[in-house]
């Protein structure tokens, strides 16, 4: 049975509020299955709470009853005064300013409309974005966390080196009230050490070749933690790593993962195994990068409907690469081309004008949410280019669209042209 403190005691006896007291009874009934024996502290927190329209949803526009209902599990409707703990939200049903454009029902709308007021009541930061790490939310070294997003998951783990499994609505809301969640998982330094050694033979240059390394790696590691020992050290970028975290969480389910001499925890071969032996080591070279690639691409007709691109959103680099390459372009007249990124960072994009490029060459820069979340795609859509391993993997089973996976010059290509003509090289 889980050992209390003195102040989960008190949350648990309803001596903070009936919505804490909940709260806690559930993450106790998680402790106990997950068989951990305590809580830790968090204050950062990273919540899912732009829920996904389900009929029987859309028909409760109170925002009380929704959370009890969905994120406390209850009928009891229980209303939240404030939440404890520091907190971001993950993307959100559908972009809640260019609502229309995603073609989203006005009954989704008034919904979202409705939990969005529910959560600058209650504390809840509207940061709509599945890559917290890009707007403000950078937990250090060490600092124990309660994220759900499967590539944001990865990002806090192995990247900043801070602590955390991958929650759910039902886990990191309670997390959110009360700033406890159970001491497992990764949150435990055994847990972190590596498992699987990836010898990796070619030369990885850029963020599609990320994106292919950590999909092939997630298929064959699954939930392992696999250690990246590269041919060349080259140190990617936010974005890369963006893609290798997505990708590796997609076809897997890595939530950490080490680069010798690139990822805080993994300094040296021997820190990165800490005191562990290999399990299986493995080598990733060019039959495997195409063996990643065709499995990608399932797109049969070169006809493009839809180029989506922005999964997960988009940093500010990128959005400066994209409007460059679309400066003085235009999308073709069979394409619709989505742009995806944080709200925060489109912002910045407004005032440096990429924004502009994009709408001038018909474009749409879109925040909040994206296609997957809510299979909200054009009407009569049928194949979609994307530079995102992530949306080529669910695009097929979600949305029932055949993918064509690519690089952003490409997916650009495709959307001014209407046609694909990407190729692995």
């Amino acid at each position: 049975m889980v050992k209390l403190a003195t102040d989960e005691q008190e949350m648990l006896d309803g001596k903070h509020g009936r919505a804490q007291q909940r709260a806690m009874e559930i993450l106790v009934q998680y402790a106990e299955a997950l068989g951990a024996e305590r809580f830790v502290d968090t204050n950062n927190v990273h919540l899912f709470v732009g829920f996904h329209p389900y009929p029987e949803v859309i028909k409760i526009l109170d925002a009380d009853e929704l959370a009890s209902r969905f994120l406390l599990d209850t009928e009891e409707k229980i209303v939240v005064d404030r939440v404890k703990a520091f907190n971001t939200t993950h993307i959100w049903a559908m972009d809640l300013d260019r609502w229309q454009i995603m073609g989203a029902p006005e009954s989704l709308h008034n919904l979202m409309e409705s939990i969005r007021k529910y959560s600058i009541r209650t504390g809840i930061c509207l940061s709509a974005t599945c890559t917290p790490y890009q707007v403000g939310n950078v937990p250090i070294r060490g600092e124990h966390c309660a994220w759900t997003e499967s590539s944001a998951v990865p990002f806090c783990n192995a990247v900043l080196g801070a602590r955390t499994n991958t929650e759910a609505a039902h886990s990191a809301f309670p997390a959110a009230l009360t700033g406890k969640i159970p001491l497992w998982g990764y949150h435990l330094k055994e847990n972190r050490r590596g498992t699987h050694l990836i010898n990796v033979q070619i030369d990885v240059r850029d963020i599609m070749d990320w994106y292919l390394l950590g999909y092939y790696v997630g298929e064959v590691c699954q939930l392992a933690v696999p250690v990246y020992r590269l041919r060349v050290q080259r140190a990617p970028n936010l974005s890369m790593l963006k893609g290798l975290n997505a990708a590796g969480a997609s076809s897997g389910g890595i939530m950490m993962y080490h680069i010798i001499g690139v990822t805080p925890e993994a300094p040296t071969m021997e820190a990165a195994f800490s005191g562990n032996r290999p399990k299986e080591t493995l080598v990733y070279g060019e039959s495997e990068r195409r063996q990643a690639y065709e499995n990608l691409n399932c797109a049969m007709d070169e006809n493009v409907d839809l180029v989506n691109i922005g999964c997960p959103h988009y940093s500010l680099e990128q959005l400066r690469d994209v409007a460059r390459l679309l400066d003085g372009k235009k999308v073709h007249e069979d394409v619709t081309l989505w742009i995806w990124t944080a709200y925060q960072l489109k912002a910045i994009a407004d005032r440096n004008g990429y924004t502009d490029i994009i709408a001038r060459a018909g474009g749409h820069l879109m925040t909040d949410s994206c296609p997957l979340n809510t299979n909200l795609f054009p009407e009569g859509c049928r194949v979609v280019a994307t530079d995102s391993a992530k949306h080529a993997h669910y695009a097929p089973a979600i949305g029932g669209m055949d993918v064509f996976f690519g690089t952003m010059q490409q997916c650009i290509d495709a959307a001014t042209t209407g046609k694909w003509r990407g190729e692995l090289k």
